[in-house]
């Protein structure tokens, strides 16, 4: 939950040290002490906690169950994209190949037999039945696919194969009419609807062949790499496999589902560093190798609702991280989400992206660069202001809806309702009810009452 915070610039201090006087000569914090209005810079900021973010991070995963052939990398090596960092050996993928291309094959040499009934309307029914309940169960366990990028690209494969399955079927089914009408032989029937299965059957060897290339693994960006992975949260290749059903029974002896099965990327077991070795068994999506691109590290804080609408692009914001004590970075605002999250304190945040800039230590030296799931804390500068009247922060007064301050006129307290503009940690801008140079109290104003005598 982010908290609003006031940051106080050392020239502020310094100016309001300088504009106290005390009423008497020690320093008892329950004696009033009055102070003058005067100009100074007045910086308002919301604090949230954050978390350091890589600029892309990707967990690649066994396309199909097999064993690490070769394992080309440690952790913590950097790569470039387009290396090569594995390779699954898997006679399961091959295999899978070889059927779709014989199905297929067989669809196109002719090979399929026609029913003997000739009973083409439910030849085709059950074709169409097929087709839907494949292409839905495929559908339904690629949503799970954990990875954005993966997830469209195999959706958007079985979307491509569905749409030239429909035309195909289209004219099948038009086949079938002629035929019951006496217009066309069972022959040319068969035949558009065999043209219909042959979709499925393309799309079967295509997914089936980016299976098996899928084994070599390659690094997608450049980045540094971490062996092993968190769980992908999905079904395998070989549960994706399990669950579609067979879409040529009695068709040619091969199965579509195995080829869809293969569309590849799905999230499955979670691998650490210790069980990824050259000869070491994987399953179907279990992560092999992590690749993180730290070039451009960002920061991911989660505003409270109540301060987000003060946040825009080009904020800028000081951060603080655990892990390095005493040291400071600096960073800007590149997004405000829109998309609200319960916190744990029960009130709604938001996520507010930041580019991550340089940091500097205490003792001046070059901050080390964070790393990925860090925590942090981040100082948003919402509002800032040069030059202007305020005075210090105990000076204001709460009363209802005002806000009030004591003056000094003749000695005596005078109640003043003022306006009030940036709020900082140790000093208010008042933008009415007050003019340079007045004697304010700063210290114990909520004990005044109007007309008590102050002395300076």
């Amino acid at each position: 939950m982010s908290v609003r915070r006031y940051l106080p610039a050392v020239a502020v201090a310094v100016l309001l040290a300088a504009q106290l006087s005390a009423c008497s000569g020690d320093d008892d914090a329950d004696r009033v002490r009055l102070g003058k209005v005067a100009r100074s810079d007045v910086a308002e900021v919301v604090e949230a906690p954050a978390t350091v973010s890589a600029r892309a991070a990707a967990t690649l995963r066994a396309s199909a169950e097999g064993t690490i052939e070769r394992l080309y990398v440690g952790d913590g090596d950097r790569v470039q994209e387009g290396d090569v960092l594995a390779r699954i050996g898997s006679p399961t993928a091959k295999e899978q190949l070889a059927q779709a291309r014989e199905a297929d094959g067989s669809l196109a040499g002719g090979g399929a037999s026609m029913p003997a009934a000739l009973d083409m309307s439910g030849f085709q029914r059950k074709t169409d039945r097929n087709a839907r309940q494949g292409f839905a169960a495929a559908r339904k366990v690629a949503l799970k696919i954990p990875d954005l990028r993966q997830r469209a690209l195999v959706l958007a494969g079985i979307t491509r194969a569905e749409g030239e399955y429909r035309a195909a079927a289209m004219a099948a089914r038009d086949a079938v009419a002629r035929l019951n009408a006496g217009l066309d032989s069972a022959g040319n029937a068969f035949s558009s609807i065999t043209a219909a299965q042959r979709v499925q059957t393309r799309a079967a060897v295509r997914a089936a062949e980016r299976t098996v290339k899928a084994l070599t693994i390659k690094a997608p960006f450049d980045g540094v790499v971490s062996l092993g992975g968190p769980a992908g949260g999905g079904g395998g290749l070989g549960d994706l496999a399990g669950r579609l059903p067979q879409q040529l029974a009695g068709q040619g002896g091969g199965s579509a589902s195995s080829g869809l099965a293969a569309l590849g990327g799905l999230g499955g077991g979670a691998k650490d560093a210790t069980s990824i070795a050259t000869g070491a068994p994987v399953s179907s999506g279990d992560a092999v190798v992590t690749v993180t691109d730290v070039s451009r590290l960002s920061l991911a804080a989660d505003v409270d609702e109540t301060d987000v609408l003060q946040i825009r692009e080009g904020v800028d914001a000081d951060v603080e991280l655990d892990a390095v004590p005493g040291g400071t970075y600096t960073a800007e605002v590149t997004g405000v989400g829109v998309t609200p999250k319960e916190s744990t304190g029960g009130g709604v945040t938001y996520k507010v992206t930041l580019v991550l800039k340089d940091g500097t230590l205490s003792g001046g030296g070059r901050a080390p660069m964070p790393k990925p799931g860090m925590s942090a804390v981040v100082d948003l500068r919402v509002r800032e202001v040069t030059d202007v009247l305020s005075v210090p922060s105990a000076a204001i007064v709460s009363s209802g809806r005002d806000s009030v301050v004591w003056a000094v006129v003749g000695g005596r307290a005078q109640r003043r309702v003022v306006r009030l503009g940036a709020q900082g940690d140790t000093s208010v801008e008042v933008t009415r009810g007050l003019k340079e140079g007045e004697e304010v109290v700063v210290r114990g104003a909520d004990s005044i009452k109007q007309g008590q005598e102050l002395s300076p």
